[in-house]
């Protein structure tokens, strides 16, 4: 009777798997290949199975590596390493499938036994295993190691692109990009996976110009992308707030070709929406064939950090009128979306509806969602309600909400309480200080102030730097608080000087409050005129056409100063400027800012 005889029937229960063994054991069928894998299968999936498979290998007349192979990738290290004994106590030797199947998982102590097995079995020319062998040592953290091996004194034959590329890889995803950057361009060949794995290590460590500037050099070579690549330059434009860039890598995907699935078209959303352009993203989405939940909350999330509230929940609606439930995310966005334009009543509504319509259980960040709509609001007793009645401790996250809102009203023994709580929780962070420093200059408290930045000093936290970036004929160009590196650097410093004059004429008062040292008024003065935003928009000014948009990419949250001056700005010089801040978008148009100035 050939094996085909018995019929495939569904096991879903260890009963049925019995059953079904007893009848292949009774037509002699239970050591062929097809049904042994089978049920070996089923077996893998519950660790309380396994000595039951195990004593299946063990009574099997003619074991071989393809029987246990398929079992160590679904295994658990420590019964992978059980079943590895099994093995070769048959005797049995593994194949060169053997242990790319064990390698992946495999924590350090394990990955140096296989790797000695491996020399042991005369593998190391084996280009699947040494390149899973690096891969280990790489997942666990030891770029020492996987280096050694690659690149030492007598390199693998083995080396092939595959190789090359998890080294690019490994390198990156542990920080070392500059070393990454190295080998991928001493590669003797490259794939696009190749190409990928450089650009989204840039990405991860957020150098989006480097990022593109790889892409640009794929491009160059006259190489034909793929959607993963694809996705990684859109992501790379949004990182970079680079609008014109983003245009081109969508005109790019298609006149390739390149499929445009969900995952490319929610990342060109999200690339439009993040640059500016809440319209291209809206007629992006529109047009996808189907839309898939990310997609969705992607469009509802972009519409919220643009402030357009009315717009987010009316989206929510269509999403559940075409029968797409939310999920956690969009919950997020929604209550985002009211926060950022003081809609109490309505993120209150939404919370408990979707909460309670949907069964979704709230996590960390909607409680930090909740706290920051009544913080931002002024409504700090139901703030601190929030956290009082979380059934979990709050995280950095929900104290930072609160944190914040005492920033903005002023809140200053509150504010002084959760601040010094806040940076116990994150002491690396240097925003924290800043916020707390902030907070004490503005009731005048400057000794309290020497305190924090003292500590500061002592854990060796460095203040991060404001920086703006804007985008200029497709250059982007960024700009730094206080200095400039470019060939038009006393061209942009006499602009900014001449922008700040005139918009005095206009009303323009410096607003010096976020302004840390207890220095003369003139002094703080001139230290606002040199923020990174009102660089980036000089420039701007200079560089392009009358009536043409301005747009800014800042890293930190805009201040007050420079949102009233920006206020200005786009009245005096009759311009819209579009500045994305760490936390949402500012249309400023006819000295009127999108956030009705609240954020």
């Amino acid at each position: 009777m050939s094996a085909t005889s018995v019929s495939p029937i569904p096991i879903t229960t260890i009963s049925e798997l019995k059953q079904h063994h007893s009848q292949l054991v009774r037509l002699g069928l239970a050591s062929h290949p097809t049904h042994a894998r089978r049920l070996l299968a089923f077996l893998a999936r519950d660790p309380a199975h396994l000595p039951y498979a195990a004593r299946l290998l063990a009574h099997h007349p003619d074991p071989h590596p393809a029987l246990f192979n398929p079992l160590f990738s679904s295994l658990p290290p420590r019964h992978a390493v059980a079943f590895l004994a099994l093995m070769l106590s048959l005797p049995l030797h593994p194949d060169h499938f053997t242990l790319p199947q064990l390698l992946p998982a495999a924590p350090l102590p394990l990955a140096a036994q296989l790797h000695a097995l491996l020399l042991k079995l005369n593998f190391h020319s084996h280009a699947q295993s040494f390149n899973a062998l690096l891969a280990a040592y790489l997942a666990n953290g030891r770029a020492d190691l996987a280096s050694r091996l690659f690149g030492g004194s007598s390199p693998s034959p083995a080396l092939d692109v595959v190789s090359w590329t998890t080294m690019v890889g490994g390198l990156c995803r542990l920080g070392l990009v500059d070393d990454a950057r190295e080998l991928f361009d001493a590669m003797p060949e490259r794939n696009l996976v190749s190409w990928n794995s450089m650009i989204t290590g840039y990405i991860k460590a957020g150098r989006f110009l480097d990022a593109l500037e790889v892409f640009d050099q794929m491009r160059a070579l006259g190489l034909e992308g793929n959607g993963f690549v694809a996705t990684s330059a859109a992501v790379a434009c949004t990182g970079a707030g680079a609008l014109a860039r983003g245009r081109e890598v969508h005109r790019w995907v298609e006149q390739s070709g390149i499929k445009m699935d969900e995952k490319l078209a929610t990342a060109m959303v999200d690339m439009y929406c993040k640059c500016g352009s809440v319209e291209e993203a809206w007629r992006m989405f529109q047009a996808l064939p189907t839309k898939g939940l990310t997609s969705w909350n992607c469009m509802i999330g972009g519409l919220a950090v643009h402030g357009r509230c009315k717009d987010a929940i009316q989206l929510f609606h269509q999403m559940e009128r075409e029968n797409m439930a939310p999920d956690d995310v969009t919950l997020v966005n929604l209550l985002t979306a009211c926060a950022h334009t003081g809609m109490v009543s309505d993120g209150r509504h939404y919370y408990h509806y979707i909460v309670q319509r949907y069964g979704i259980e709230p996590k960390m960040e909607h409680y930090g969602c909740m706290v920051d709509l009544f913080g931002r609001a002024g409504r700090l007793d139901e703030a601190k309600k929030v956290i009082e009645d979380m059934p979990m401790e709050p995280d950095i996250g929900v104290l930072g909400a609160l944190f914040g809102a005492c920033k903005i009203h002023r809140e200053v023994d509150l504010g002084e309480a959760i601040g010094w709580r806040v940076i116990d929780l994150d002491p690396q962070n240097s925003g924290r200080y800043v916020l707390l420093a902030n907070l004490l200059a503005s009731a005048g408290r400057w000794e309290d102030v020497a305190k924090v930045r003292r500590l500061m000093d002592q854990r060796n936290v460095g203040k991060e730097a404001g920086r703006s970036v804007i985008e200029i004929e497709g250059e982007v160009c960024e700009f730094q608080c206080g200095s400039l590196c470019h060939p038009q650097e006393k061209d942009t410093f006499a602009m900014a000087e001449d922008m700040m004059r005139k918009i005095r004429l206009e009303g323009y008062t410096p607003n010096t409050s976020d302004v840390l040292h207890d220095i003369s008024d003139e002094a703080k003065e001139t230290s606002l005129l040199y923020h990174s935003e009102k660089l980036a928009i000089a420039f701007g000014l200079l560089r392009t056409k009358p009536g043409d948009t301005l747009r800014v990419t800042k890293n930190l949250r805009v201040c007050r100063d420079c949102h009233e001056a920006t206020k200005f700005i786009s009245r005096v010089f009759e311009r819209e400027i579009v500045v994305r801040d760490r936390n949402r978008f500012h249309h400023f148009k006819d000295g009127m800012c999108s956030c009705k100035d609240y954020w």
